[in-house]
């Protein structure tokens, strides 16, 4: 059985796995509506309220709970079957989706459901989170093929990035928002499903951990920090995410005063960002090792600042598709080469512990991030908030490259005790 599969999938190792090609699918499926959600949720937000400021706060409502529960997130799941972590957390993201398509579809939806709800789902993303960046690890047969099924993780989440908005953006325009959060609703099935078409028996088992709560989160901040490489990769991560993915909730406010455009324009640009990532994911599914990755790290920022700034000063629609496709592209190389090289190397009775902080450097900085754009372009405007984003994203960049030769020695020892290099 195991030579069939490889004759399937002969350039594709992480889909040798069964139990990771029915999370692939069923992942894949959901994440459509996943994005469809969000952008009808900022249209939506827009339509009802016209305030830059309330954009950045339902984005801050919808985040911030990741700042504060994903380190104990990790210590959680690290504990915990991840599989039923996930199981769980899709049920309650479904109840939250279809409630949010009662109110829409009823016409009784207003600014405070749109933020209850938001928060509801941000404290669940979280352990879901969490959960899903380890379970990967389970799932996928060989060690080898990890960096591959991480590499195909941001490909299906991209795809559905491409897809899901410019549904979205054409539904929105024809019947409204209520549409895009049922249809988001019902796509939690198909993972869910997934979760339990699974096989698990023969998986890795839960790590025992007999160490007090808060002693596993002091030893998961202090193993990640430690180590300047893992250190420098996460707060270069956070600072693009605090300053360089404010366009999301600023991209209505582009899609109509600036590019005097409606739904569907705005459906297009965040399917632009959506092609560029997933130009970018595609490209590294392709690579057979890690080596290399420091520079997709360092100078990815740089390109996704320069998409920033086109596309803030930019007043015609296919200018803006362009450096939003820079935008998606200059991201996902980061993001994902850094995901890659952290799960690479990274202890496994550690993984959940670090992984949370990592995704936390993500997650975690987007509403404050969020919160500031919409406020600082009530005060500038949103071109020159996003000219602000792009120049700090550069600048992280240029800093992080003065340090690259440094932290390539210290990664070198690692890689010749995992192989890597010999």
């Amino acid at each position: 059985m195991n030579l069939n599969r490889i004759k399937l999938f002969p350039n594709i190792p992480a889909l040798r796995s069964r139990n990771y090609r029915l999370f692939f699918g069923g992942q894949g499926l959901s994440l459509i509506g996943t994005w469809m959600t969000q952008v009808a949720t900022i249209w939506l937000v827009y339509s009802l309220s016209n305030s830059a400021w309330l954009l950045g706060l339902v984005g801050f409502t919808s985040q911030i709970p990741n700042l504060v529960l994903l380190p104990v997130a990790g210590v959680f799941v690290e504990r915990l079957n991840r599989h039923r972590v996930l199981i769980a957390t899709q049920i309650l993201s479904m109840i939250q989706s279809l409630a949010l398509a009662f109110l829409a579809l009823t016409g009784s939806v207003n600014i405070w459901h749109i933020i209850a709800l938001s928060l509801f789902q941000g404290i669940i993303s979280p352990f879901d989170a969490t959960a899903r960046q380890v379970f990967v690890t389970e799932i996928v047969e060989r060690r080898e093929d990890l960096p591959n099924a991480i590499a195909l993780n941001s490909s299906m989440f991209n795809g559905a990035r491409l897809i899901g908005p410019a549904i979205a953006g054409l539904l929105i325009a024809k019947v409204g928002s209520g549409l895009c959060f049922l249809i988001d609703g019902l796509s939690y099935i198909a993972v869910i499903a997934a979760l339990l078409a699974m096989n698990l028996k023969g998986g890795k088992k839960v790590v025992a951990v007999h160490a007090h709560p808060w002693q596993s989160f002091k030893e998961g901040f202090s193993y990640t920090f430690s180590f300047p490489p893992i250190r420098a990769i996460i707060l270069l991560l956070a600072l693009v995410s605090f300053m360089g993915m404010q366009y999301t909730v600023l991209v209505p406010i582009f899609a109509t005063k600036i590019l005097q455009g409606g739904s569907e324009t705005l459906g297009f640009l965040m399917a632009a960002a959506g092609v560029g990532s997933l130009v970018g994911a595609i490209y590294l599914s392709t690579r057979k090792s890690v080596l290399g990755l420091g520079k997709f790290i360092c100078y990815s920022p740089i390109l996704m600042g320069i998409g920033l700034i086109g596309f803030s000063v930019s007043r015609i629609l296919p200018l803006s598709l362009l450096m939003m496709f820079l935008v998606g592209l200059g991201f996902i190389l980061q993001f994902t080469s850094s995901n890659t090289f952290i799960q690479t190397i990274v202890e496994d009775d550690k993984r959940s512990r670090v992984m949370s902080i990592y995704t936390m450097a993500f997650f975690g900085m987007l509403p404050l991030g969020n919160l500031f754009a919409g406020g600082l372009a009530d005060l500038i405007g949103a071109t020159n908030t996003l000219i602000i984003s792009g120049v700090f994203c550069i600048l992280g960049s240029l800093i992080f490259s003065r340090q690259l030769p440094y932290l390539k020695r210290l990664v070198v020892p690692v890689y010749q005790k995992l192989g890597i290099l010999r």
